[in-house]
């Protein structure tokens, strides 16, 4: 799935030093005092100084009541350290070959609900199984990258829901071997992400393919999931499951459209065993969860939102409302 530390400062930069400067700038003369006395918080009053953030077209500017909700700790740092597995496309990639510039859907609604609550969404390269021991080491503070709510995950991570999305299939193009559903990879090599959610799924497809009688399906992981892509074209295996969305999005752009194609199964529309994928926000930030949820419902309210899922072709994975730990599996 989703490499060296990189990511967009933007205008971002300028409001963290604007919210610093907000925030620092009210000692001294008794005239300040009084003004300070007078507004209604160091928070609120700071957001009358920042200039809107542009993301996908759009400007964004900070929300005073979703402010309110941000922990002191990150208003003082002004900062959220974000890690994301790059490249994992549509949702983050980089934005050309041999760039280490970070783009994507992920990447954008990071920045829009930083632009929300005047935070810079600082986002570092991590490799996906690696992810949540780096937060609950004190390395980040939170991950956008397309990971999947799950009751077990929610022991570690505080999830803010912000799609919904399930598996795919991912073929070479032409699609050889007639895939039309995930029981026709019975008894065929089958690449997924390893620590994804894939990985689980295919192994519960065991007992079908056993009933079927064609034979177990051969199951290979790799680190990424280029490397998995690069397995169908060598003929290392016969498909790739990984995010529904994000097979669409490789078949449709991988050579111009000529190197994959993505399994529509009337069964899944929406991919199967369809959850949501969440910002996974430390557990150690108390508070910071409900400012992020407050932060992108005003992002779904206004059509923001809806702006950057369709930017990246992802306006079949939205949601009406920004849940905390709505996976209940």
């Amino acid at each position: 799935m989703h490499l060296s530390q990189s990511h967009r400062t933007l205008t971002a930069c300028a409001v963290v030093s604007l919210s610093a400067l907000a925030l620092t700038g009210c000692a001294g003369t008794d005239a300040d005092e009084a003004a300070a006395a007078a507004s209604p918080s160091g928070a609120t009053a700071a957001t009358e100084t920042m200039d809107p953030v542009e993301v996908a077209g759009v400007d964004i500017a900070v929300d005073a009541e979703a402010r309110e909700l941000v922990p002191q700790a990150f208003l003082d740092t002004g900062t959220v350290r974000v890690a994301t597995d790059v490249p994992y496309p549509p949702f983050e990639m980089f934005e050309s070959e041999g760039s280490d510039v970070i783009t994507g859907f992920d990447y954008d609604l990071g920045q829009a609900i930083g632009a929300r609550l005047g935070l810079e969404f600082r986002f570092e390269p991590q490799k996906f199984d690696g992810i949540i021991p780096a937060i609950q080491a004190g390395q980040f503070d939170a991950t956008i990258s397309a990971m999947t709510d799950t009751v077990e995950r929610q022991g570690a991570l505080t999830f803010v829901d912000y799609s919904a999305s399930g598996t795919g299939l991912l073929v070479a193009d032409g699609n050889p071997e007639n895939i039309t559903t995930y029981t026709d990879l019975c008894g065929k090599a089958v690449a997924a992400q390893s620590g994804s959610k894939q990985v689980e799924l295919v192994e519960s497809w065991a007992p079908e393919c056993e009933a079927s009688g064609a034979g177990p399906i051969e199951l290979k992981t790799y680190p990424k999931d280029s490397d998995a892509q690069l397995a169908i074209r060598s003929g290392a295996v016969t498909a790739s499951v990984m995010t529904k969305p994000s097979a669409g999005y490789v078949a449709k752009t991988a050579d111009d459209g000529a190197a994959f194609d993505s399994i529509d199964d009337p069964a899944a529309p929406n991919g199967y065993d369809a959850t949501p994928n969440g910002i996974g926000i430390a557990k150690s930030a108390t508070g910071l969860p409900e400012a992020v949820q407050a932060a992108l419902q005003t992002l779904i309210d206004d059509g923001t939102y809806e702006v950057i899922l369709d930017k990246y072709g992802l306006t079949g994975i939205a949601v009406d409302e920004a849940t905390i730990n709505g996976a209940t599996s």
